[in-house]
């Protein structure tokens, strides 16, 4: 039977045989695949049309019922579009778990227009409030990737002021919806932080992520255990730091990564984002028995409508045997804060 993995490749390969608008109509419904919520196939033997499902038209329906009919060998995808999940794969892992039922208390990395967000920060506040969480983690970028206009230092205390001051509207109202002040620094390639530790002692919560030369074969190993022993950074952000379709992502030995992490209590981020799912499950798995402690679970929401890519964590977690109670976002805000405050006191080698 052709999952939605299986028709998104076949789409994609059929697209380099076709011209113009019929090769972009092909792509469309390929990258579209990821985000349908029930497997074609079963569409199909239900009687309904193919039309329900996101970027699918006539032409490209009628392309997916020949082959759900007659289904063709499926091509080994190429590695940057490997061992990613489909929205359909998470619904029916989540859906036959009772343990994943629940929601999600916080969401651990969400952009505003402080960096390369699309909402302010009072916006997606009120957007995270909106689809159920009780807290939520601001962790726009730092200033070393203009890329994504990373904040500066003066950007960053004006940041915090801002969420201070929603934090105090609504401890006013009586509301118990919280605001981390967070963000994600970026690691450089000795892996130091571009924040001072000064600038980040004020703040919640620090994700760390690599940002540069990305595309490097090299063993990055020292990088990631200089990285994960700075004391301010809390959360390794997309470990792997690949992207669907673009890149495979670094090269490391990633079980003397992950037993660092396991020795200095740090957590390792499964990045939500349905072109990034970093960590992946194989790798989710390898950290989990590596004795990796604690996981934290992203959106990496830039919109509104991106919030709700945290299920993809949420399944790649439960298909990697994590347990919920080793997962940062089913705590309380103050235990991620009390938590977040304890790794910060403990300096490398003490």
């Amino acid at each position: 039977m052709l999952t939605n993995a299986d028709v998104g490749e076949l789409l994609w390969m059929a697209a380099r045989d076709e011209p113009g608008h019929r090769r972009r109509a092909l792509e469309r419904a390929s990258r579209a695949a990821r985000f349908w919520p029930e497997e074609a196939y079963q569409l199909a033997h239900a009687g309904r049309s193919l039309d329900e499902l996101r970027a699918v038209g006539p032409w490209v329906a009628a392309k997916i019922h020949g082959w759900l009919d007659d289904p063709p060998p499926v091509p080994e995808p190429e590695e940057t579009r490997r061992a990613f999940l489909t929205y359909a794969e998470v619904r029916r892992t989540l859906d036959a778990d009772p343990r994943w039922e629940a929601d999600p208390s916080g969401d651990l990395q969400v952009h505003t227009t402080f960096s390369d967000g699309s909402l302010t920060l009072p916006d997606m506040v009120e957007e995270a409030r909106s689809v159920g969480r009780s807290y939520v983690a601001i962790t726009d970028h730092s200033q070393t990737l203009a890329i994504a206009n990373g904040m500066t230092l003066d950007e960053l205390a004006e940041q915090g002021r801002v969420i201070d001051a929603i934090d105090r509207g609504l401890e006013e109202d009586g509301d118990p919806f919280r605001v981390l002040r967070s963000i994600e620094v970026d690691v450089f390639a000795d892996g130091t932080l571009d924040m001072d530790d000064a600038s980040l002692a004020g703040l919640d919560l620090v994700l760390g992520a690599f940002h540069s030369k990305l595309r490097s074969t090299a063993d990055e190993t020292q990088r990631y255990l200089a990285a994960l022993r700075q004391p301010r950074l809390h959360v390794l952000a997309h470990p792997k730091a690949r992207m669907y379709g673009r890149r495979v992502g670094l090269v490391a030995d990633w079980r003397r990564v992950f037993a660092e992490a396991a020795r200095l209590g740090k957590a390792l981020e499964l990045d939500a984002t349905v072109w990034r799912q970093d960590l992946n499950v194989e790798m989710a798995g390898l950290a989990r028995s590596e004795g990796v402690r604690w996981f934290s679970i992203g959106s990496d929401a830039h919109s509104a409508s991106e919030l709700g890519f945290l299920s993809f964590g949420m399944a790649t977690a439960a298909l990697a045997g994590i347990p919920r109670e080793r997962i940062l976002n089913y705590r309380s805000v103050e235990f991620v804060r009390s938590w977040a405050r304890a790794m910060s006191a403990v300096r490398e080698g003490s």
